[in-house]
């Protein structure tokens, strides 16, 4: 069969590029043909077999997506006039979602949607304007998928007709063959333990908190931030002005399966999360993990593998990563079971009804 996705994919940054591609790998390993339409970017290519498609506009995060949406239709439009698409499949709800179902809607084909998280949990919720436009890809979409029981609940309470019968969970999964203990480390190491972050560098991450932790803590460690977003120049110079010593910012990097094998214990803390794919990336290289007591981390994280935290209390978070930095023993055994727990991650399965 022939799909067309629809939304960002490397070298964009982000976990919907991550789950986008890992499940297209697997439609081209089974025999069907992908094409992913993507934000504009200098560097796009095909790749594993997937044709990238990117659209017009410029590649400036917050910019780009308000043209996402008209640009993705007309891309999508003019893939249909030279493939005979089957299905079409959009990720993230607004504007990729939109677009996929605009489309798919005109020409009769079956759409799927996958809702992210902060489509839901951030747009939907926060932003009323947005409500109309989410609740109508919902209700256009032939099968909405979450990624996450939490991110399911959201989607359901809106209230869109016929949208509990159509709602099914479809988890994000990791490649552990990608993600292993004994892949090339690239994190250089000062001689010290190190705390690490990925993730994009926005107000829903709450990377301010990990700083504070830091402050506050008792045990001496190395904070390893990798990323970039509209934040880092702030926490940049927070770390400056309040003297906040052993912080490394290493920016965006698309090589974190060579930096997460260096570390001692991976941190999320985010205010909202409908999965969190980086902990389960970095469970599957044995690294014992932290993250905040909120939506799909609370699916991931299990006693025997990290701690949850509360993430409006900084010293909450800087007793978790003291006891986790400060307790080898401790940190060795939830290591130990992590790899274990990716696994339960790591089978990518197909969702189409077509190809069941």
């Amino acid at each position: 069969m022939k799909i067309a996705m629809v939304g960002q994919f490397p070298p964009h940054f982000g976990g919907v590029g991550v789950h986008i591609h890992t499940l297209s790998k697997e439609l081209v390993k089974q025999g069907h043909e992908v094409y992913v339409i993507t934000y504009p970017h200098s560097d796009l290519k095909d790749i594993d077999g997937i044709h990238v498609i990117g659209t017009e506009g410029i590649n400036i995060p917050g910019i780009r997506g308000l043209m996402f949406e008209r640009n993705a239709k007309k891309a999508l439009n003019q893939l249909l006039k030279e493939v005979d698409i089957d299905i079409i499949h959009g990720h993230y709800l607004f504007p990729a979602g939109a677009a996929a179902c605009d489309v798919g809607s005109k020409h009769n084909i079956k759409t799927y949607v996958t809702a992210h998280g902060s489509d839901m949990f951030e747009m939907y919720k926060k932003q009323s304007f947005m409500r109309p436009f989410i609740k109508k890809v919902l209700k256009k979409a032939d099968v909405v998928f979450a990624v996450s029981n939490a991110l399911k609940d959201e989607i359901l309470a809106t209230g869109v007709e016929g949208i509990e019968a159509k709602t099914r969970l479809y988890w994000n999964s990791v490649d552990i063959n990608k993600f292993s203990k004994d892949n090339k480390n690239l994190l250089e190491n000062h001689g010290k333990s190190i705390v690490l972050f990925v993730g994009n560098l926005i107000k829903r991450k709450n990377v301010n908190l990990i700083l504070e932790a830091k402050k506050q803590s008792k045990v001496d460690y190395e904070l390893v931030i990798v990323g970039d977003g509209p934040l880092k120049k702030d926490l940049e110079n927070k770390v400056k002005s309040e003297n906040i010593s052993d912080v490394r910012f290493l920016g965006s990097r698309n090589d974190v399966e060579n930096i997460i094998p260096g570390c001692d214990v991976l941190v999320l803390p985010s205010f909202s999360e409908s999965f969190g794919l980086v902990l389960i990336e970095a469970l599957a290289c044995e690294k014992p993990v932290i993250g905040s007591n909120v939506g799909g981390i609370t699916e991931i994280i299990t006693d025997e593998v990290g701690l949850l935290i509360n993430p409006y209390d900084s010293s909450s978070l800087r007793s978790a990563i003291d006891k986790m930095i400060g307790d080898d023993n401790f940190r060795q055994v939830l290591a130990s079971n992590a790899r274990k727990r990716a696994i339960d991650f790591s089978k990518v399965e197909i969702p189409y009804d077509e190809m069941k």
